[in-house]
């Protein structure tokens, strides 16, 4: 799969010549709504004979737009989202940094200078995409601004997500932020994944029996809520199972900032420093203070036990 990384203005010499399908959209998290834009395009790219093109951007395009109080998040980073764009078949990605100067484009000049230098037989998107700020930015006036130089398909809306509602990167992740960790894979259409550094922490589990990693996660990401969950880890090119706790250290008593720790089964090596990445499954339970070492080892063997009846019955 073909990257190319484009700023505003265009240099129309970075285009490669020739007619695409072209699928447009921000995509974090490449849920499964997003999934049937780029399959949608996909079948139109097949039946043509032409690649299939992704126009996404290196940033949420909101950034040009509002302030965020508490920084701002993605379920996807650049890397995982080129890795899922390329599993559903996309043949390149046009990524845009979405600037002021960009974003200060009205829809027919969006048009006008990028989606027309692109080459589309057809720009597919879904049913709530905009192009800019206003009313004027919807799929409903793309084909006004197309002039007959592209034909347009709009994806209408992918229900069956978290409580029935439309399948959105928000409220996947609120459903994460909550811990309900089924219901976000349920919309995504895989396990959700997070990565990061592992890094040296108090080392008590290693005390106590239950060696973990300790993860320094990119702060960009969205972690699950406080709690005992079940995970695979990748680690070295191997995935291994595990047993992750997100918390604050509430028995041990440190007035510390969140970790995650995760201890791993059948693994025995040291690891720092290694990049590794996390798959979750299914949290297990809040995190508790307990009154003395022997309770939370005791706890620990149980939280054990679920995690690998769970992997053993859902490989």
């Amino acid at each position: 799969m073909e990257i190319i990384k484009l700023h505003h203005p265009l240099k129309p010499n970075l285009i490669p010549a020739g007619p695409v399908i072209l699928a447009m959209g921000f995509f974090d998290g490449v849920h499964r709504g997003h999934q049937a834009v780029i399959r949608r395009a996909k079948e139109e790219a097949m039946r043509r004979h032409v690649p299939l093109a992704v126009l996404t951007y290196n940033h949420s395009p909101q950034i040009v737009y509002r302030r965020f109080e508490h920084g701002i998040h993605y379920l996807t980073g650049n890397q995982r989202k080129y890795e899922l764009f390329e599993r559903l078949g996309v043949d390149r990605v046009y990524q845009v940094a979405f600037t002021s100067d960009f974003g200060a484009q009205n829809p027919q000049e969006f048009v006008d200078h990028y989606l027309v230098a692109l080459h589309p037989l057809v720009v597919v998107a879904g049913f709530d995409h905009t192009y800019g700020p206003g009313e004027s930015a919807t799929m409903k006036h793309l084909p006004d601004y197309a002039r007959g130089r592209f034909a347009v398909i709009t994806v209408p809306k992918l229900a069956a997500g978290i409580a029935d509602e439309k399948v959105g990167s928000t409220q996947i992740k609120q459903a994460i932020r909550k811990g309900n960790i089924g219901q976000a894979n349920q919309a995504l259409g895989y396990h959700y994944q997070t990565g990061g550094l592992v890094v040296h922490g108090f080392a008590r589990g290693r005390q106590i029996g239950f060696p973990t990693l300790n993860i320094d996660w990119p702060r960009w990401c969205v972690l699950p809520k406080t709690g005992v969950y079940v995970t695979r880890v990748l680690v070295n090119g191997t995935w291994y199972g595990g047993m992750a706790n997100i918390g604050y250290d509430e028995t041990f008593g440190d007035d510390a900032n969140k970790t995650l720790e995760i201890f791993l089964f059948d693994f025995h090596h040291e690891v720092y420093g290694e990049k590794v990445r996390v798959k979750w499954y299914q949290r297990l339970r809040d995190t508790v203070k307990f009154n003395s070492i022997a309770a939370l080892v005791k706890q620990m063997k149980c939280d054990q036990a679920a995690c690998l009846a769970y992997l053993r019955d859902n490989k």
